[in-house]
């Protein structure tokens, strides 16, 4: 049975007014639509809904409970930590995921920074804006040394479907790749221990998820093990690597440069140590890897296949 009363607590996270939302429209006889819920403002919204959209706004049981009309819970995401799951259960709320949407949004992101490094992008961007092209007396510059990918090792960590496509990419630029074995994981076969993946590659780009067993996976001592011109590429979760000691390593030339698109604490917050405009070879994207126009319109349409399958009594990306 279609919902009565359906609310969507931060669409300004999927649309920024370039979405088709009429996959939605038809599936819920009355929908309310935020752009942002505040945390003092989710009770009132949820209180007498049947359906809730939710990409980050934390649900947790006291919230769950105070909505006992609630029946169905959509995270527009693939993660769920923002959501009481045992919670849900207890309660007989059905909750919904999303996944695969992103693929090929991050695919590009993760290419896009690994060749802005190799190719000095920036740097050379800039120096052309300061003039020094113009004073140039050589047809070109070469202040910065290019790199190829072309024959350089790539090592992954976190080997679904994100690393799997990264992979492939990878392959067509003549990358040789390495898969780091799972931490904490019983071995498997053409997987290297990620102790010894380290040292062994130029480019390491992580795709795993943020659990107790990777939170800090890359700190101090994991960092020192890779090569002086390595690159480390995030564009999994914050807290995977520890942040100030990335900073360190790259002012101290551990590592060559650092490409990151997420933060333990997102925005930002207390003087994240990546912040600082003077840590050098690190480029900074603001969770931007999976917000492709074309992600984001998988992402409402995933959702509302999501909301028609409960409907219809069918279960479909069902996490609880």
């Amino acid at each position: 049975m279609k919902p009565a009363r359906g609310v969507v607590l931060d669409l300004g996270t999927i649309d920024r007014g370039d979405m088709d939302l009429s996959p939605l429209r038809s599936l819920c006889d009355c929908w309310e639509l935020h752009e942002c819920t505040a945390p003092d403002e989710t009770r009132r919204r949820i209180s007498d809904a049947e359906l809730v959209i939710s990409n980050k706004v934390v649900l947790d049981r006291e919230l769950l409970q105070s909505a006992p009309g609630l029946k169905l819970v959509c995270v527009a995401a693939t993660g769920t930590n923002n959501l009481d799951l045992a919670a849900a259960r207890e309660l007989g709320i059905a909750v919904t995921n999303v996944t695969g949407y992103a693929t090929p949004s991050v695919v590009q992101h993760v290419l896009a920074l690994m060749l802005t490094h190799a190719t000095r992008l920036l740097e050379y961007h800039q120096a052309v804006l300061d003039g020094a092209w113009l004073r140039s007396d050589q047809f070109c510059l070469l202040d910065y040394p290019i790199r190829e990918l072309a024959a350089r090792t790539l090592g992954i960590v976190g080997y679904g479907e994100l690393g799997r496509n990264v992979a492939k990419v990878a392959a067509a630029f003549g990358m040789e790749v390495l898969v780091a074995q799972r931490p904490g994981g019983p071995p498997q076969p053409d997987r290297v221990p990620f102790a010894d993946l380290l040292p062994q590659v130029d480019v390491l780009t992580l795709h795993c998820p943020l659990t107790e067993g990777t939170r800090n996976l890359i700190g101090g001592a994991e960092l020192a093990r890779m090569k002086p011109d390595a690159l480390l590429i995030n564009t999994a979760r914050g807290g995977i690597v520890d942040e100030r000691a990335l900073a360190n390593a790259l002012r101290q030339g551990i590592i060559g440069g650092a490409a990151v698109d997420v933060l333990s604490v997102e925005p930002p917050r207390d003087g994240n140590p990546l912040l600082d405009p003077s840590i050098p070879n690190l480029i900074l994207t603001p969770h931007t890897a999976w917000a492709s126009r074309e992600c984001r319109q998988r992402l409402v349409q995933e959702v509302a296949e999501n909301i028609r399958a409960f409907s219809e009594g069918r279960k479909r990306n069902r996490v609880a």
